[in-house]
C-alpha cells in the first residue's frame, strides 16, 4: 500500500509538472495590446518581453488618427513591432486611410495591421466592413504582408454565429487570394469553454490560421464586468461572475488563469493558439503578470486556475 500511495504521489507530480509546463509554453508566445504606451508600460516591456514581440495598437473612435500613429512609433522606438488597429468604417475616404497607414509604415516600419470594421454604427466614408479594405489593394500597395482580423468565441451581441463564421471564412479567403498572410484575433474572453468549443468547431471546418486568443490582463473585477457588458462578451460574464470566489470582494484583482489553464490544457489539437492580451488593468501589469506565467512561477489550484508565486 505504501509504494502505491507512493507511485500516486509521483504521477500526480509529474501531471502537475507537465501541466504548469505547458502553461508556460504556450504563455512564452504572448502579444499585448494597448492604447498608449506610458513610461511604465515601456519599462515593463523592456524588463519582461523580447525585443521584436508584436504589440498591436488599439484605434479608438473618439481619438484623432494622429494619436495612434504617435503610440505605433513609440512601441517601435521601443523595439517591439507595432501592429495598429485599422478601423475601416472610421476613414472619411480612401485617400485618408492611405495617408494614416503611409505615415505609420514610412516613420514606423509597419508591416502588419488589424483589420476590423469598427465600432461606428455607420461609415464615415466608403468602407463598411474589414473584407472590402482587404480586397481594395491598399493594403499590399503599402507593403503591408500580413493581417489579423477578428475571431468571437464570446459571440456578438448584433450578428448571429453562422454569419460570423461566413465572415471570417470569406476573410481569410480574401486576404489568400490578395497575397496577404492572416491570422485571427479574438475577443477577450473570461472563461475557457467558449473558446475551446470555437476553436474546435473553427479547426472542424479547415480553419488552421493561428490565433491569438484574447485574454484581460490582470484588472479590477468591476472594471472587467465593465468592459464584458462594452465588448458583448455575456456569455463569459455570467459564467465569471457565478465564481462567488472571484466577486466576493468586487474591489479586487482578477487575472485570467482559468481560462489560460483552460486553454493551454488541450495542447495540439486547438491548433496554432497563442495568448493576446488586452490591458485593461494596464499594459504594465499584464506585462508582469504573463511574464511570470511564461517562467512556470505559478501554482495550480482546485477551481481550475493556478496563481502566480513570488519570485
Amino acid at each position: 500500500m505504501a509504494q502505491t500511495s507512493t507511485a500516486l504521489r509521483h504521477s500526480d507530480h509529474d501531471v502537475t509538472d507537465d501541466t504548469i509546463a505547458s502553461i508556460a509554453a504556450v504563455m512564452a508566445r504572448a502579444t499585448f495590446e494597448t492604447t498608449r504606451l506610458a513610461a511604465a508600460d515601456a519599462a515593463a516591456l523592456a524588463a519582461h518581453v523580447r525585443p521584436g514581440t508584436l504589440v498591436y495598437v488599439s484605434a479608438l473612435p473618439t481619438k484623432p488618427f494622429a494619436e495612434q500613429r504617435g503610440v505605433v512609433e513609440a512601441v517601435r522606438a521601443a523595439g517591439y513591432e507595432p501592429v495598429p488597429h485599422l478601423a475601416v468604417r472610421s476613414f472619411a475616404s480612401a485617400a485618408a486611410l492611405s495617408d494614416h497607414l503611409a505615415a505609420m509604415v514610412e516613420r514606423a516600419g509597419v508591416t502588419r495591421v488589424l483589420v476590423i470594421a469598427g465600432d461606428r454604427s455607420e461609415p464615415a466614408g466608403p468602407f463598411r466592413a474589414a473584407i472590402e479594405l482587404i480586397e481594395s489593394g491598399l493594403l499590399q500597395g503599402h507593403g503591408i504582408h500580413e493581417i489579423g482580423v477578428a475571431g468571437y468565441p464570446d459571440g456578438h451581441p448584433r450578428v448571429a454565429p453562422v454569419t460570423l463564421d461566413l465572415a471570417l471564412a470569406a476573410k481569410l479567403t480574401a486576404a489568400a487570394e490578395t497575397g496577404l498572410s492572416a491570422h485571427v484575433v479574438t475577443q477577450f474572453t473570461m472563461t475557457p469553454e467558449p473558446i475551446v468549443a470555437w476553436l474546435t468547431r473553427l479547426r472542424a471546418q479547415g480553419i488552421d490560421h493561428p490565433v491569438r486568443i484574447g485574454f484581460a490582463g490582470p484588472a479590477s473585477v468591476t472594471a472587467l464586468l465593465r468592459y464584458a457588458r462594452i465588448c458583448g462578451v455575456r456569455a463569459s460574464a455570467q459564467a465569471f461572475a457565478r465564481n462567488v470566489g472571484l466577486v466576493r470582494d468586487m474591489l479586487g484583482t482578477a487575472t485570467p488563469d482559468r481560462a489560460v489553464r483552460g486553454v493551454a490544457g488541450p495542447g495540439d489539437r486547438l491548433g496554432d493558439v497563442s495568448p493576446h492580451f488586452y490591458a485593461f488593468g494596464g499594459l504594465a501589469a499584464a506585462v508582469r503578470w504573463s511574464a511570470a506565467v511564461a517562467a512556470g512561477r505559478i501554482a495550480l489550484d482546485r477551481a481550475g486556475g493556478f496563481s502566480v508565486t513570488p519570485p
